[in-house]
């Protein structure tokens, strides 16, 4: 999937997001673990690591279709416009597959994904 598709789902690329590691945090206001992950997502970003876009899955649920998403946080991860087409395993589990991971994650883990993508 190209990064440009999201634009069928009223998500706005920029042309930042068209080069690098992006990773796309699908959250909703009322759930705890997203407000856990996003400062440290805040932190990469404001690292130079990443770019981030953030979409709250209940005003966006097209975009939870196109990506089958049924828990939250999920982070799509995408690198230079083409979302992620191989796996990411750290400490021998698979954490990212087929360019999505379902959950919260630490600092430490987050780092050590973006490091693979």
């Amino acid at each position: 999937m190209n990064i440009e598709q999201l634009k069928e789902v009223n998500i706005d690329v920029t042309d930042e997001m068209k080069q690098g590691k992006v990773i796309i945090d699908v959250y909703t206001e009322w759930c705890g673990p997203c407000k856990f992950i996003a400062p440290v997502l805040h932190k990469l970003r404001d690292e130079g690591l990443i770019s981030l876009k953030q979409v709250d899955l209940d005003q966006n649920r097209p975009l939870g279709q196109m990506f089958n998403i049924h828990a939250i946080p999920t982070l799509l991860f995408f690198k230079d416009g083409k979302l992620l087409d191989h796996q990411i395993n750290i400490n021998g589990q698979t954490l990212v597959s087929e360019g999505k991971m379902v959950g919260a994650a630490g600092e430490d883990i987050l780092r050590q994904i973006i490091d693979q993508m």
